[in-house]
């Protein structure tokens, strides 16, 4: 018997068929169940222009069905005159496709081409224009389009996943401020910055992850979870700034340790809640404890005090962006 390893080493990926999929799968089905129901010509195309409708959110769905029936009517349209007026020819095909093309591009439903051409291709094929043509054809739009967009009312719930990122950002925050400190009052670490590159690709994945449920939303302009994300993304901005200012210290100063402690305990408490305010207040404690400090005695401290009161400054913006989100109600848990 041979061995399942060799398939292990390359990477086999493991079979699964997703919501999109499934969801495709049945809409074909139906469609053109209905159309062969109805003893409609071509019945099978009912499920191809239901494939083409079936999209990542409804809105789009929405949108996919409004270009393609738009782009199949000129193309009737096109096809009558091109036809009855020269005849059923492939030169007179193609010559009409260099015109259809670039009117549809004008029309802005250019998605619509390869559903439209569908159409076409049943006109040509049928190699004369008449009613029962035109009722077929419409019958056959009404059925794919129609269903593509029925089938793709149901989206599933993506609440968990939008929590597990914002768990996911929370914990990579609090993760890089208690890193801070720890070389506040070390001087040194092992810390190799890790969190915040993958705070960054989390952020972009959570923001289009929001973007698709306001997508699926035909009266909802924005997502809680979008304006949150959005606006830890403008604080990562920040912390990415200010970062290289206090890990490249000439000295440790007794500035860093009353800073570590501050970053310590926001370290420890960074949640989509909006508590803000009272970490605002307690770095105004920090400005204070700093002033009773005794000033700079060398060069390499006085750049060192310099660089941890331009750190709190940032802190104090970034403390200020987080006070302007009215906060996020959300699950305190992390979704398995």
């Amino acid at each position: 018997m041979k061995s399942t390893k060799g398939w292990e080493a390359v990477g086999l990926k493991k079979f699964s068929i997703g919501y999109r999929t499934l969801k495709t799968a049945i809409g074909a089905a139906i469609a053109i169940a209905i159309a062969q129901y109805f003893d409609l010509a071509s019945y099978a195309s009912a499920g191809i222009l239901t494939i083409l409708c079936v999209q990542p959110t409804k809105k789009k769905s929405i949108y996919a069905a409004y270009t393609r029936l738009v782009a199949s009517i000129v193309a009737m349209l096109f096809a009558f005159v091109s036809f009855e007026l020269f005849a059923y020819h492939p030169l007179t095909l193609a010559g009409m496709l260099i015109l259809f093309i670039p009117t549809i591009v004008s029309l802005k439903v250019a998605d619509g081409f390869i559903s439209s051409v569908v159409i076409i291709m049943h006109i040509y094929a049928a190699e004369g224009y008449s009613l029962t043509l035109v009722y077929n054809e419409l019958a056959l739009m009404a059925i794919g389009y129609g269903t593509g967009i029925a089938i793709n009312m149901y989206m599933p719930d993506i609440q968990k996943e939008l929590n597990y990122y914002r768990v996911k950002i929370e914990e990579l925050y609090s993760k890089i401020f208690l890193e801070i400190a720890s070389y506040l009052r070390q001087g040194d670490t092992l810390w190799n910055g890790q969190e915040i590159i993958d705070a960054i690709k989390a952020l972009e994945e959570a923001k289009s992850l929001a973007f698709k449920d306001v997508q699926n939303h035909f009266t909802r302009r924005k997502n809680d979870y979008y304006v949150y994300f959005d606006m830890r993304e403008q604080q990562l901005e920040i912390i990415e700034r200010v970062l290289p200012k206090v890990t490249t210290l000439p000295v440790i100063v007794q500035e860093a340790e009353i800073v570590a402690d501050f970053l310590q305990d926001l370290g420890e408490h960074v949640h989509s809640g909006n508590t803000a305010s009272q970490y605002r207040e307690k770095l105004e404690h920090v400005k204070r404890d700093f002033s009773q400090l005794p000033l700079p005695q060398s060069h390499e401290q006085f750049i060192a005090q310099a660089a941890l009161y331009q750190f709190i400054e940032e802190m104090d913006r970034y403390l200020e962006i987080k006070q302007s989100f009215k906060g996020l109600k959300a699950k305190k848990e992390r979704p398995q």
